[in-house]
């Protein structure tokens, strides 16, 4: 472990490795996220976890056989009897279910969310070429703008700290106190710009709202529909790493685009590598923003901006065009490819955009590929929101713990697991049944053996 990173040499064995979150048992339906338009719009429908999570894989495979470094992330325990137990709720796992679906039917559906698939969610890492110390640093986020997602973070941090073990390499930080003031929503409003990924990073940090808007000039917030993220929390985050100030930039994410429904960045900006592309209607100072950048990246930024007469914020926000994964392509060209969901193919002025502007020549961009995780993205999370980016050396992935990066295996062993313990549909009323808790302890049970990860969660422990 080298005790700084002053130097400005590039990793040559630096990968990102993209930790895809596996679909629960549980997925669901409940509409639970306010401002998460697709999620309100598809509440109380029957959803279908095993198409879900076999989606999920088969993006995963498809990218592994391309030769990206993919990994996986296990779903939470859910239902979470514990957190039903701790409002109120007694007696049997059967009487605790039938009477919060009597009593609170919206706290049974949030106790029993799958959004913890959305790995963009779980953690801010910053990787070890950044760090002062040498390590990979990972914070675990609080998520506690929602009940649904704030019951996540102690079973995610345990998840991370088996997985990444080796204190050596790895540093793991405790969750921001779950508090309004340091609302934190994890990589979904964070974005690392360099060169390439193992050469010195400039950290954007997208926040929605400052808590202490008297310490700083003002700012606009939005009218609609809350903002998620604080300044204040993406300020902490940097310092639990260790990041200084030439290393960093905040910026607002414009109240605007909040409002159209963008709960997090990553639905308005995607960036990888020197690549920045995102809609005009970001950044609340989209000029101040690239500037800043500008100045504090070692290799020029390439930005790729989407103008709204192009794509409208309606267009974008139903089609998650910026929702998608960008990727350096694994030969080491420096071409990207923009893996994008199947509902941009289906929007003419959003598919037009991709066609005009993305594969004009004027940027890395040179493919895209379009995948189906229609399950996911009508609970309102595209292929970004899936995956938890990291970037790894090779003694680095080499010190991970457990069976987590997707080998032809692995995969077959996952969807072998879904075949025998996922459900073919889901209703709200079906989230009642004592059976399906048995279900799914059963089932994260197994998964906890087949990925060699140990104990992780409440039941196990």
């Amino acid at each position: 472990m080298s005790d700084a990173v002053s130097d400005s040499t590039p990793r040559a064995d630096a990968r990102e490795v993209n930790f895809d979150g596996l679909v629960g048992p549980t997925h669901n339906y409940a509409g639970l996220a306010h401002g998460n338009v697709a999620s309100m719009r598809h509440g109380g429908l029957a959803s279908s976890p095993k198409e879900a999570a076999l989606q999920g894989l088969a993006k995963m495979k498809a990218l592994h056989e391309a030769g990206y470094a993919q990994g996986v992330l296990p779903p939470q325990q859910r239902p979470d009897l514990g957190a039903l137990r701790d409002l109120g709720f007694s007696g049997s796992n059967a009487q605790v279910l039938e009477r919060a679906a009597r009593e609170a039917p919206q706290i049974l559906r949030a106790v029993c969310s799958a959004s913890s698939m959305w790995t963009a969610n779980a953690a801010t890492v910053t990787p070890s070429r950044d760090a002062p110390d040498g390590r990979v640093h990972v914070t675990p986020a609080n998520l506690q703008s929602s009940f649904h997602r704030f019951l996540e973070p102690r079973t995610t941090g345990r998840v991370l700290a088996a997985i990444f073990r080796d204190e050596a390499r790895f540093a793991h930080h405790p969750a921001l106190p779950a508090t309004p003031a340091f609302s934190d929503e994890g990589a979904a409003n964070h974005t690392r710009l360099c060169g390439d990924h193992g050469e010195p990073g400039v950290h954007l940090y997208v926040y929605g709202r400052r808590a202490f808007p008297g310490e700083g000039p003002a700012s606009r917030e939005p009218q609609r529909f809350p903002a998620r993220q604080t300044l204040e929390a993406s300020q902490a985050v940097a310092r639990q790493h260790g990041l200084d100030a030439t290393q960093v930039v905040f910026a607002q994410q414009h109240p605007d685009a909040i409002d159209a429904g963008v709960f997090h960045n990553d639905v308005i900006a995607v960036g990888n590598g020197p690549v920045l592309l995102y809609h005009e209607m970001a950044f609340l100072d989209e000029q101040g923003t690239l500037d800043e950048l500008r100045r504090k990246m070692a290799s020029p930024l390439i930005p790729v901006r989407v103008p709204g007469e192009a794509v409208s914020l309606d267009d974008a926000v139903s089609s998650y065009l910026f929702n998608s994964q960008l990727l350096s392509d694994p030969d080491g060209s420096g071409a990207m490819t923009l893996v994008v969901p199947g509902e941009c193919q289906e929007n003419e002025a959003v598919w037009r955009t991709i066609q005009d502007l993305l594969l004009a020549g004027h940027n890395p961009i040179g493919e895209v590929v379009v995948k189906d995780v229609k399950q996911s993205m009508r609970n309102g999370g595209g292929p970004a929101c899936l995956r938890l980016r990291v970037v790894l050396d090779a003694a680095e992935r080499a010190g991970l713990s457990g069976r987590v990066l997707l080998d032809d295996a692995l995969y077959g062993d996952l969807v072998a697991w879904v075949e025998r313990h996922y459900r073919d549909t889901l209703t709200p009323a079906d989230l009642a049944d004592p059976q399906l808790a048995e279900e799914t302890l059963t089932a994260l049970d197994e998964l906890t053996r087949l990925l060699e990860i140990g104990s992780v969660y409440p039941f196990q422990l």
